[in-house]
């Protein structure tokens, strides 16, 4: 798989990390080329992350850190660089996180800023506005023959995605002429086999699909015939397949065209759920079940109790939430301070919550959270 979206095991576990040698590097395809996926630049992508290695190493040695646990770290690095499977991959940006016990890495389909920091824990930030920013998804389009996936970013840019692993003749298994050649794949009558064959050609598109974009949670739209639609609908396994289709022969649409509705579709579904959700904020912000008070929030975080986040992926506020939940502000960033939002959207995922990352514009009142709480939450 290319694609790696955290759990909330593997969120928890990085966001728990203390070790005062701790890097973090994100390292991007955009950086280093054109813009395209890690595997179409691979050198120049591990480059990069040897390039921001090194720094991080000279940052470590600066503040004391034993060579045994920088040369461990170096290691780690080396070990990632040498994983030709994790390179072979459709992904835009590399997320490291390494410290002397260990490393950890994900690919991610997100554009994200080259970033190399060096502290205490780590720095989760972007990781976490990347895989809750929720304005993105991807478009299928699924005809006889041909198979289109692509990518809609949240910079309104699209880009197409290879299926490596898609046999050229999945088709096959819709028919063959008595003569053993392939069958007619555009029947006048618009038939195209009997459906379990619909559905067998269904699951080799999807299974060429899910091998690219991973345990993704990313909506996915399906623009496919009138015949295939249902049939993928029946074998879908994904759990973000959007209801809503494209109502269209994508056969009859180009790929601007594809993204264009996909975006409609993308766009409507977004301001329902936020719609949706701002009301229920509002609904229950009288009985103290949801806040949009900054210090409130924190410590219902810290406390286990927010059900669910809205927050301001631009905001970069830097600060310290002590243990308590008391936010704690600091008259400039330092190795020890960290963005405030992107800490208690970590305890938030650390907690069972649900992390959404919106534009400023998007939340229910001018602060950079809002909360619905489990319980009620006397501020």
């Amino acid at each position: 798989m290319s694609i790696d979206i955290p759990t909330a095991e593997e969120f928890a576990s990085l966001t728990k990390h203390r070790n005062v040698a701790s890097v973090s590097i994100y390292v991007s395809a955009a950086a280093s080329g054109d813009g395209s996926a890690v595997v179409h630049d691979t050198e120049a992508v591990r480059l990069s992350l040897r390039s921001a290695t090194g720094e991080a190493l000279n940052d470590l040695a600066k503040i004391d850190v034993p060579k045994a646990d920088r040369d461990a770290i170096a290691e780690h690095v080396r070990g990632l660089e040498a994983d030709r499977d994790f390179w072979a991959s459709q992904a835009r940006t590399v997320a490291v996180f390494v410290s002397p016990e260990g490393l950890s890495a994900f690919r991610l389909m997100n554009q994200l800023a080259p970033l190399t920091a060096v502290g205490d824990r780590y720095d989760v930030g972007p990781l976490v506005r990347s895989a809750s920013f929720r304005h993105t998804g991807y478009v299928l389009a699924v005809t006889v023959g041909e198979v289109r996936l692509h990518f809609l970013d949240s910079q309104a840019n699209s880009r197409p995605i290879e299926l490596t692993t898609l046999p050229a003749d999945a088709a096959d298994v819709l028919g063959r002429d008595e003569n053993g050649g392939r069958a007619d794949r555009h029947k006048a009558d618009g038939t195209l086999g009997p459906k379990v064959e619909l559905r067998r050609y269904c699951s080799i598109v999807q299974d060429a699909v899910l091998h690219e974009i991973g345990n993704d949670t990313a909506p996915l739209i399906l623009a496919a015939s009138a015949e295939l639609a249902p049939a993928y609908r029946q074998i879908n396994t994904y759990g973000a397949l959007v209801e809503e289709g494209i109502d269209a022969n994508p056969a009859s649409l180009s790929n601007a065209e594809l993204e264009a509705r996909g975006r409609v579709i993308l766009d409507r579904r977004y301001a329902s759920q936020l719609e949706t959700w701002c009301e229920t904020f509002g609904n229950r912000k009288p009985q103290q079940r949801a806040s949009a008070n900054l210090e409130t929030v924190a410590q219902a975080a810290t406390g286990g109790q927010v059900e669910s986040l809205l927050f301001d992926i631009e905001t970069n506020d830097e600060g310290i939430i002590n243990d308590f939940g008391e936010v704690i502000p600091v008259p400039e960033p330092g190795p020890t301070t960290y963005r405030l939002v992107d800490e208690i959207a970590a305890r938030v995922l650390r907690t069972g919550g649900r992390v959404v990352a919106v534009r400023r514009g998007d939340l229910p009142e001018d602060s950079p959270v809002a909360a619905t709480f489990r319980a009620t939450i006397n501020a």
